[in-house]
């Protein structure tokens, strides 16, 4: 939609409320409301003032004036809110400058996008993440100085089969959720009525289903799109499934690995690059891609460990990545092969199908860094003729020790990933498209706040191994 068509779209709907909403530097929306008196066409051009102190990770109070300015584009209807409320997401303004403030996650993105086109390896690069959840019937947790746990409990969870009382069962087995039909998977109708929410807001949705944990894990498919579209919508994503997940008096969390022996959440993220509406990762090579693409796997292997910092962002990630789970923690590349880092899929001949999956990153990534650091690394790639060497067509997993020390891996932990953020950033910086101001913000953000907050503070099984002692 244009300005102008938002204004009629607000009236034909009988809109009372317009909220704008934006991302924070972690990867979270935060957003405020104006009545639709304030909706003018001067709002897409002057945008609204924010104190942008407030938000973690952004401007000091000495100049914390800030602008939203609302994309138009993204205007659809909130379906969770009583009063009619048109939402739109927007970008973030310096209002000295009007130029998008450089910590501004969305405008990453925008000047990604704009960074691959001056480049001319290719006009627009697609994107297809399918991100994991969980959906619990109760979280309760709490840290203090002299006591720290957590509770998770669902009623679809194995740990719940011997209960006393009336009890169903039918329910999957640790690691054994992909894919039984119902009773066993109790949660067809609440996946299909998020699927129906993301559908309603104009969101092309593939396919959903349980996934391999118990406990309700759950998958939902998106169709690929453009970066910047897509990372949008995985916002919206994000946002149904909590609200519909709270609707039926349960909720949802996207972090990595919430269960200990089971399965984790993942998010693998597929990718291509095109051109004049030519597939470039299609080829002759390897598994049928290109030159191209096996030097854009090469990036993406080279700087993987530096990746991770925004790909797998949080201390709960490196829970997950952790071998003999489906999360892969080898820096190797296979067709078909799920142990590797990245796959080649081989479900279709057709040249437009032919992406790269990179299997690492999970959810709690913030989706418009996550995804313009992957297309740096992998542009970084195609510019150096980084060579992702040969092809790893077995169990990962299975590798005598000789042969695994010989392959890189991911970081074993958000500490270890973000020094090889520090050490390793200048392609992100190629363009303009990532700033040092940024890169070292969401370092020293992570590194005091979530490492150093978790360092400092006894574990619950710390107490089990060693009380006695």
């Amino acid at each position: 939609m244009t300005a102008r068509e938002v204004l009629d779209f607000a009236k034909k709907n009988k809109v009372e409320m317009v909220d704008l909403k934006f991302v924070d530097l972690m990867g979270a929306w935060q957003h405020f409301s104006i009545p639709t008196s304030e909706l003018t066409m001067d709002l897409f051009k002057d945008g609204s003032g924010f104190d942008g102190s407030s938000i973690r990770g952004w401007k000091m109070i000495q100049n914390s004036d800030m602008l939203v300015v609302p994309d138009p584009s993204t205007a659809k209807m909130d379906p969770f809110m009583e009063i009619p409320t048109l939402s739109m997401i927007c970008d973030v303004q310096d209002p000295v400058s009007r130029e998008i403030y450089e910590r501004d996650p969305r405008g990453v993105t925008l000047r990604a996008e704009q960074y691959l086109k001056s480049t001319k390896i290719g006009d627009v690069s697609f994107w297809g993440p399918e991100a994991e959840f969980f959906i619990f019937d109760h979280a309760s947790y709490d840290q203090n100085s002299h006591s720290g746990y957590y509770f998770l409990d669902s009623e679809e969870g194995i740990w719940n089969s011997g209960l006393e009382g009336h009890n169903l069962g039918a329910r999957p087995r640790h690691k054994e959720g992909y894919f039984p039909v119902s009773p066993t998977d109790a949660q067809q109708d609440i996946r299909s009525e998020m699927v129906r929410e993301m559908e309603k807001a104009g969101i092309h949705v593939e396919k959903h289903h349980h996934e391999v944990a118990t406990g309700g894990q759950a998958e939902i498919d998106l169709r690929f799109d453009t970066m910047l579209s897509m990372a949008d919508k995985m916002m919206w994503y994000k946002y149904i499934v909590k609200n519909v997940a709270k609707r039926h008096n349960k909720t949802a969390t996207f972090m990595p690995k919430p269960l200990f022996k089971d399965n984790g959440t993942g998010m693998h993220t597929h990718q291509s690059i095109w051109k004049d509406k030519t597939p470039l990762f299609a080829g002759k090579e390897y598994a049928g891609v290109s030159k191209m693409c096996l030097y854009y796997i090469g990036g993406i292997l080279k700087h993987g460990p530096a990746l991770a910092a925004f790909t797998n962002p949080t201390t709960n990630s490196y829970k997950r990545l952790t071998p003999g789970f489906e999360a892969p923690v080898l820096l190797a590349y296979s067709s078909r092969n799920r142990s590797a880092g990245i796959r080649i899929p081989m479900y279709s001949p057709n040249p437009k199908a032919k992406r790269i999956e990179v299997r690492f990153p999970d959810p709690t990534a913030n989706f418009y860094l996550a995804f313009s650091a992957m297309l740096m690394a992998g542009l970084d790639g195609i510019q150096n003729k980084i060579d992702p060497g040969q092809a790893m067509d077995k169990n990962l997993y299975d590798l005598e020790p000789e042969e695994a020390a010989n392959i890189p891996t991911l970081p074993a932990s958000l500490e270890d990933a973000l020094d090889n953020l520090a050490n390793d950033h200048q392609f992100l910086l190629k363009g303009g498209v990532f700033t040092e101001d940024l890169v070292e913000a969401w370092i020293n953000y992570k590194r005091e706040n979530e490492v150093d907050a978790l360092r400092v503070r006894p574990h619950p099984h710390e107490f089990f191994m060693y009380y006695d002692i």
